[in-house]
């Protein structure tokens, strides 16, 4: 079951970052687009914690660092999706996990966590000397983005969470059969 787990987490990152960096590349609003990345980050966690969560957030951000048209040093956005993954997970497992967020808690969320990610992301930039831009540029730069995740939540987290439960859902059958055979 754990393969199959890391194998669908897998496969929601690099639909994410071939729909992300293919077909939202060519609506870019100042250059940016939407973190469906993030978003799949994000709905993991929110389903199966901080470990998982960071660890998909590890896998999605060296996917997103090293796909084209990548102009930045790898790891940036390894670094922020593990701190987002790992931040998210925490906040699912502050609240009862058995209790399915709300809408309005999940779209907060998303805001937090794009937020955080995407700071991070250019703050780690500043301080390898990174950025082409200025501090002013880059808070706009954070702004959009927050817009654009936030705008993009309903459309990408409910088939993450969908396929994330489902998959978590399958785990407790298992486990629900083993202890009735034992």
């Amino acid at each position: 079951m754990r393969a199959l787990r890391a194998a669908v987490a897998l496969g929601l990152v690099l639909v994410a970052l071939l729909v992300q960096s293919s077909v939202l590349g060519h609506v870019a609003w100042q250059g940016v687009v939407p973190n469906l990345c993030l978003l799949v980050v994000v709905g993991a966690a929110l389903v199966r914690g901080p470990e998982f969560g960071a660890l998909l957030g590890f896998v999605a951000g060296v996917a997103l660092d090293l796909a084209p048209p990548a102009d930045h040093v790898a790891g940036r956005w390894a670094l922020a999706l593990v701190v987002v993954g790992w931040l998210v997970g925490r906040v699912r497992t502050a609240q009862t996990a058995d209790v399915r967020p709300s809408a309005g808690s999940v779209v907060l969320t998303v805001a937090a966590a794009s937020f955080v990610g995407t700071s991070v992301f250019a703050l780690s930039g500043l301080v390898l000397g990174d950025p082409v831009m200025g501090i002013g540029d880059l808070l706009t730069v954070i702004l959009v983005a927050l817009v654009l995740d936030v705008v993009a939540t309903p459309f990408v987290l409910p088939v993450v969470l969908a396929v994330v439960r489902r998959l978590d859902t399958e785990r407790e059958r298992g486990r629900r059969t083993e202890r009735v055979l034992t």
